[in-house]
């Protein structure tokens, strides 16, 4: 079964005109919101987005739980394979490595 991806969020610079004074504005908005929209600042009545002058994607917030769990994870890979190895299978890794850094 494939995962669903979300569409990314993203936060528009919009410009809004009143229905009923005319009044433009330009304000930050996120995308999801609706054509007609929040109210104007002068009359309080319903505004349509005119124009979108400019979009850039909303990150989204870590799961603090996650990020935990994968410093643990993190914290115990690197020693548990360095103890892994053997002493032949490190002098083979930091040859290349040398070699990888002094090639030119």
């Amino acid at each position: 079964m494939a995962a669903r991806r979300r569409a990314p969020r993203l936060l528009l610079t919009v410009t809004r005109r009143c229905l009923v004074c005319d009044a433009e504005s330009e304000i930050t908005e996120q995308s999801d919101t609706d054509q007609i929209g929040p109210p104007c600042e002068q009359c309080h009545a319903p505004t349509e987005r005119v124009a979108v002058l400019s979009s850039r994607p909303l990150s989204e917030p870590l799961n603090p739980h996650a990020a935990a769990l994968g410093r643990l994870g993190g914290l115990k890979g690197g020693p548990a394979r360095a103890a892994a190895l053997t002493a032949r299978r490190r002098r083979e890794i930091a040859q290349a490595a040398a070699r990888a850094r002094w090639k030119k």
